[in-house]
């Protein structure tokens, strides 16, 4: 199975996606949570403030000094990613192809045909890739759901590429 997943058609900028790597990256979401909880619109550099402040605080609270919570709270976070359930947003990568001003519609390629999302709606699709912390082998390499979660229990699989029209 191929796990590199092409994104072409009329973009400006033809990108390719790696479902492999995204277990590190940090806008991943938690889909064990994501369908139970409210979902509240993230302010990323408000985030990364935030986050940045409690660090800065932290080390003049305690001092440069690894304190022994720290080890614990990364063993944490390491089982989590390990034994969750993953999606990323699909609106970066659609804003970092720079769809042309023509383009109307997205199309989900398959194994077992195509699936046509218009491309203001596509801007609220989850790409699933990893569940109870195993990347989507049989029938992925990503599932593709929608936010609002209408497809959750049958999500689109076997997604070979994305093409924008």
């Amino acid at each position: 199975m191929e796990m590199i997943i092409p994104f072409k058609g009329k973009v400006k900028f033809p990108i390719t996606l790696d479902p492999g790597v995204w277990i590190f990256d940090d806008r991943r979401i938690d889909l064990d949570t994501y369908f139970v909880t409210e979902q509240i619109e993230v302010n990323e550099l408000e985030d990364y403030i935030k986050a940045t402040s409690k660090h800065w605080e932290r080390e003049i609270q305690e001092g440069a000094v690894f304190p022994p919570t720290l080890k614990s709270e990364r063993k944490f976070e390491k089982e989590k990613v390990l034994q969750g359930t993953f999606a990323m947003e699909f609106l970066p990568f659609l804003k970092n192809a720079e769809p042309s001003e023509d383009a109307r519609k997205l199309v989900v390629e398959t194994e077992n045909g195509e699936f046509n999302i218009p491309l203001d709606q596509a801007k609220d699709l989850l790409l699933a890739y990893s569940k109870v912390g195993k990347p989507l082998k049989e029938d992925g390499p990503i599932h593709v759901l929608f936010k609002d979660g209408s497809n959750r229990n049958d999500p689109i699989r076997f997604v070979r590429a994305f093409r924008v029209e």
